[in-house]
């Protein structure tokens, strides 16, 4: 794994994450309960990486492929809701390469 590339993308990512997920759970969970699930996983990644730096995640990473089937966006969210997909699909990306 190349930890530089991961780590940059997880500077990039990791703060808008930690502000979006809420909301995004917050407007959508409601109609896409499944968000509430990928809150709960984001939420044990974030503890995870500010925790350690050499995080072992393909747990998280798993769960999040598998609750979001691949990170589909749904057609009726946000943007916010679709970026937040993106930078979690950009982040396991980081983390496996």
């Amino acid at each position: 794994m190349d930890n530089k590339h991961f780590d940059k993308v997880k500077a990039k990512h990791l703060k808008i994450l930690d502000q979006y997920v809420p909301i995004v759970a917050r407007v959508h969970g409601k109609s896409h309960p499944e968000f509430y699930e990928v809150q709960k996983v984001f939420d044990a990644l974030a503890k995870k990486l500010k925790g350690s730096k050499a995080a072992e995640l393909d747990e998280e990473f798993e769960k999040l492929r598998e609750i979001t089937k691949g990170y589909t966006v749904p057609d009726d969210v946000c943007e916010s809701y679709e970026a937040v997909y993106t930078m979690l699909a950009e982040l396991d990306k980081a983390y496996h390469a």
